[in-house]
């Protein structure tokens, strides 16, 4: 049987590299290499692409040690000759060596790999690739993008409003006013930052503008959200087909315990703190209607692929979404693996959907 040859990418330029390492070392775990041919590639975090390890032990937290992709293997540069697709690896001696590539999986967290600028690389290249396109990519990156995107379409995605960097500078008490209008408290975020970087939660007036500092060190582009007080946290898994069906995953719920005010970095990836359910324990209609609304929201910002869409169910039953994450984590507890996993699709199965999706859809316009 012919395999299929996969260059699986992570790392990158952005605060979540480790995150990206971590996914990928389950990632690359879990292909078939009776299917897969694999090839993993690394990018550092100052955007020097190298040919990745094959030693999963340097991709995984071990110890509360974050990984990092080694500089120093061998370059490695994207063909951008749809005729020749794949990657260019440059050995210490002798000429640079093409290697075919067949589909990329791009196991990138945050700006510079899940906000569309890598998906026009591979678009250039004309390469098949798992997960969103640019568009779909970039919006859903910025988080004031997709409110507005979603907002547009009837979904409730709670009060905001967004903040760039040159405004705060031009007139602070401006902004610390138009903030302060959407009450206490409220959440302080970078608007294309993942996994909580630099996320506050703010109480009062007095602790605006020292957060709004704090996130400007993340993003010069800002979101100011109404905290959604006493909310459920809940996630839900959406996966498209090689045939274009789109389907959601159980929804699984998040609970964060003492110590943490919200789901923080530190809450999800460095210490045991939350609780996750998965199925979350909701009532069968509310699941319904929350799977719905996944699929709706997928389609609605023209997602392809894969998304995590994430929830806040009020005590009286409002659903607020919050946001969509176009690659989400497959580390070990990831949520959405996980919600895969209890839905039936297990991880190695996932992985082939994904895989079989994004050739079935190829590259270039569609």
């Amino acid at each position: 049987m012919t395999r299929t040859t996969v260059a699986v990418i992570y790392g990158g330029r952005s605060s979540e590299h480790a995150i990206s390492c971590i996914s990928a070392a389950s990632v690359l775990e879990h292909l078939d290499r009776d299917k897969y041919d694999v090839v993993p590639v690394g990018i550092t975090e100052s955007g020097v692409w190298v040919r990745g390890t094959e030693d999963l032990k340097r991709l995984r937290l071990v110890g509360g040690q974050l990984p990092t992709v080694d500089g120093s293997r061998e370059p490695a540069v994207l063909s951008l000759d749809p005729s020749q697709p794949g990657i260019w690896f440059r050995p210490d001696s002798g000429p640079a060596r093409l290697q075919q590539v067949d589909v990329v999986f791009p196991v990138l967290h945050g700006p510079n790999g899940e906000d569309g600028s890598i998906q026009g690389l591979f678009e250039l290249a004309g390469l098949p690739f798992v997960g969103s396109g640019v568009f779909a990519s970039a919006a859903c990156m910025d988080k004031g993008f997709t409110k507005t995107v979603l907002a547009a379409g009837g979904l409730d995605v709670g009060r905001w409003n967004t903040l760039h960097r040159d405004e705060w500078k031009a007139d602070p008490a401006a902004a610390i006013a138009a903030s302060a209008g959407l009450g206490w408290p409220l959440f302080v975020k970078p608007a294309r930052a993942g996994s909580s970087m630099g996320v506050v939660k703010v109480h009062d007036r007095e602790s605006l503008a020292a957060a709004i500092d704090h996130a400007l060190g993340h993003d010069p582009r800002l979101v100011l959200e109404a905290s959604v007080e006493n909310a459920r946290e809940i996630e839900c898994g959406v996966l498209q087909r090689a045939d274009g069906s789109v389907s959601a995953s159980v929804p699984a719920e998040i609970r964060v315990r003492e110590g943490h005010e919200f789901y923080d970095f530190e809450a999800k990836y460095l210490d045991d703190s939350v609780d996750l359910l998965v199925p979350a324990p909701i009532h069968p209609s509310l699941q319904t209607t929350i799977q719905d609304l996944a699929i709706r929201a997928f389609r609605g910002i023209a997602c392809e692929g894969l998304a995590r869409v994430d929830f806040f169910i009020t005590p009286d039953d409002r659903i607020v979404i919050n946001e969509i994450n176009t690659m989400p984590g497959f580390t070990p507890i990831s949520m959405y693996p996980r919600m895969w996993q209890e839905t039936g699709v297990g991880y190695a199965k996932l992985l082939d959907v994904l895989l079989e999706q994004a050739l079935a859809r190829g590259s270039g316009l569609r």
